[in-house]
C-alpha cells in the first residue's frame, strides 16, 4: 500500500562512529548531539568505556570524557560485530603512543582493507605490526607530519589518518582523500576542538599539527543513507512522503536517479525532501562510486526499486566485491535478477510475493524491507539484527507512514 505522511531522519551512524572515536584525542569533555541509538553506536560506546572514557547520556546528548587511557586496545570480543573498530587506531596512537586493535568485524560484504590505515600511520612514523588477528601500532616519541596518498579512496582510512595527524608534529598532507560528508563532519568537530584542518570535503586535506585538543560541542549531520532508504520507500510503494531533518545536498546522485526513474523528488524545505511515486517506474542504470557519486550503501535499496521498473536496469558495484547477496533473497520474492561479476541485471517490472528471506548485512536488510513493502502478502525477514546496526526504529518510522510492519521475535 502507498506510504503517506512524514518521516524524520536520525543522525548519521557513519559520522557518529568516527566522531566518537575522535573524543579520545582530548582529556576534556566533548558533548555530541543527535547520536543515533543504534547497535554499532552502543558497541562503540562500550569500546570507549573499555579504553577508559566516561560516557554519559544527558537529555538526548552524549558526553565523552577520556581523562585517561586505561587500555589502549580494542579487543575482539567487543568489536567483532562492528567494522568501525579501526577508527580508534589513529586517535590512540596519536595521543597515547600505542594501540592494539582487533581486525574489524561486521557485514560480510567484502574487503575494507585495513592496510590503508596502516600505510598512513607508518608514513607518520608509527611502527605497525599484525599478529593473532590484531593490529599493533607504536609511536612512543609521537607522530611526525608527512605527505600520504591513498592508493584507493577510503572513508575510514581518511578519517583515521586525519585524527592521527591533528596531534602530529608539523604538517600532514592527505591526497586522494575521501570527500564524503561524514569526513567533513569529523573535520568540523576536530576544528572545534582546536585542530588546524583545510580541504575537508576535497581530495586533498592539509593538517597542521597542534600539541593538544580541547573539549567542544557538536551536532551530528543527518543520515543520508537512512534518508535515501525512506525516499526509495516512498517511490517503491507509489506513496507520498516528506522526509524531514535531512540534508538534500548529500543525496544529489540518488535524487537524480529517482527522478530519472519516474519518482518525483523535490526539496520542499532546506532540510526536507518530498517523494511522490505515482508515475510508472522505468529502469535506470546505476554505478556505485565514491561521493559525490551514487553511494554503495544505497545500491541494495535501489535494486529493490528497480524490480518494480519497466525494462532492464544494470547496477554496477565498484566499491565492494561481495555486495549482491541481497539479490538472491529478492529472487526468492519473484525478482528477475542475473548476476554477472560486479554487475546485476534487473528485469522488471515483476510482481513480488511475500516470502521468508534472510538479511545478510545492514543495507541488504533494508532492501528486503523495501521489497516487502511492495510485495503481495507477507514477507518475514530473519536476522534483522543487521538492520539494528544502522537504523533507529525503522519499523516504527515506516509504520508511522502507514506501513504494515512489525517486529516479531527472532528465530533461535
Amino acid at each position: 500500500m502507498p506510504l503517506e505522511g512524514e518521516i524524520a531522519v536520525s543522525g548519521a551512524k557513519n559520522s557518529a562512529l568516527p566522531v566518537l572515536a575522535a573524543c579520545l584525542l582530548t582529556s576534556d569533555r566533548v558533548t555530541l548531539d543527535r547520536i543515533p541509538p543504534v547497535r554499532d553506536i552502543a558497541t562503540m560506546e562500550k569500546l570507549l568505556k573499555h579504553i577508559g572514557a566516561r560516557v554519559t547520556h544527558e537529555k538526548g546528548s552524549v558526553a565523552i570524557e577520556a581523562l585517561e587511557i586505561a587500555h589502549a586496545e580494542a579487543p575482539y570480543e567487543l568489536v567483532k560485530t562492528m567494522r568501525a573498530s579501526s577508527l580508534v587506531l589513529g586517535p590512540l596512537v596519536a595521543r597515547y603512543g600505542r594501540a592494539r586493535v582487533s581486525l574489524p568485524g561486521g557485514c560480510a560484504i567484502g574487503a575494507r582493507p585495513i592496510n590503508l590505515h596502516v600505510s598512513g600511520l607508518e608514513r607518520l612514523g608509527a611502527r605497525v605490526s599484525q599478529a593473532h588477528g590484531y593490529i599493533e601500532a607504536e609511536a612512543p616519541n609521537g607522530l611526525e607530519g608527512a605527505s600520504f596518498t591513498f592508493d584507493r579512496i577510503s572513508v575510514t582510512g581518511t578519517e583515521d589518518l586525519l585524527m592521527a595527524a591533528v596531534l602530529a608534529r608539523g604538517e600532514t598532507i592527505i591526497d586522494n582523500a575521501a570527500r564524503e560528508p561524514e569526513v567533513v563532519d569529523v573535520a568540523a568537530l576536530l576544528t572545534k576542538m582546536g585542530a588546524s584542518i583545510e580541504g575537508a570535503g576535497t581530495s586533498t586535506i592539509r593538517v597542521k599539527g597542534v600539541t593538544r585538543l580541547h573539549g567542544a560541542g557538536h551536532t551530528i549531520i543527518p543520515d543520508r543513507i537512512e534518508t535515501g532508504t525512506f525516499l526509495v520507500a516512498g517511490a517503491i510503494t507509489k506513496g507520498d512522503i516528506i522526509v524531514r531533518n535531512c540534508a538534500p545536498e548529500h543525496l544529489r546522485a540518488l535524487i537524480a536517479r529517482l527522478n530519472d526513474a519516474g519518482a518525483e523528488v523535490k526539496e520542499v524545505a532546506p532540510n526536507a525532501l518530498r517523494v511522490r511515486g505515482r508515475n510508472k517506474l522505468k529502469s535506470v542504470d546505476v554505478i556505485t562510486e565514491e561521493h559525490p557519486g551514487f553511494a554503495t550503501d544505497l545500491q541494495a535499496q535501489f535494486m529493490a526499486l528497480m524490480t518494480q521498473a519497466e525494462g532492464i536496469s544494470i547496477i554496477t558495484e565498484t566499491i565492494f566485491e561481495n555486495r549482491f547477496m541481497h539479490a538472491l533473497e529478492l529472487a526468492r520474492m519473484g525478482a528477475n535478477i542475473r548476476l554477472d561479476g560486479r554487475r546485476a541485471l534487473v528485469a522488471g517490472a515483476t510482481v513480488l510475493s511475500g516470502a521468508e528471506v534472510i538479511a545478510s548485512d545492514l543495507r541488504a536488510s533494508a532492501s528486503l524491507v523495501l521489497a516487502g513493502l511492495a510485495a503481495r502478502e507477507e514477507t518475514v525477514i530473519d536476522r534483522v539484527y543487521h538492520i539494528d546496526r544502522g537504523y533507529e526504529k525503522i519499523e516504527a518510522k515506516l509504520a508511522g507512514a502507514g506501513a504494515r510492519i512489525r517486529r516479531v521475535k527472532e528465530k533461535a
